[in-house]
């Protein structure tokens, strides 16, 4: 019996429990595993595992790793680079979020 590989489309809505190895988070991002190391290394993600073999990336590392593919191939973007951007995105997200929750907004 064939093993199931699925498909992952660009638009679709990954659930936060599924888990991605190295190899399926290259593939759905056009990133390199290059790439995925340097940003572990920089802490743009926190795989499962003992090391790149082992990774294991949650649904939401999905996003993330298509954002930081996007910022290093269009700006030309460092790793180190890739993680502050990524970490002030994440923080004009908080402060939006707080903002929609605060009352009189």
């Amino acid at each position: 019996m064939k093993e199931f590989e699925p498909t992952y489309l660009a638009g679709q809505i990954v659930d936060e429990d599924v888990q991605f190895t190295l190899v399926e988070l290259c593939r759905t991002t056009g990133a390199t595993a290059e790439e995925i190391t340097l940003w572990v290394a920089e802490g743009v993600f926190d795989p499962k595992g003992a090391g790149p073999q082992e990774w294991r990336f949650s649904g939401a590392s999905l996003r993330r790793a298509r954002t930081a593919f996007r910022l290093a191939r269009d700006f030309q973007i460092n790793a180190p680079g890739v993680a502050l951007a990524l970490d002030l995105l994440d923080e004009i997200d908080a402060l939006k979020t707080g903002s929609r929750r605060s009352p009189g907004h």
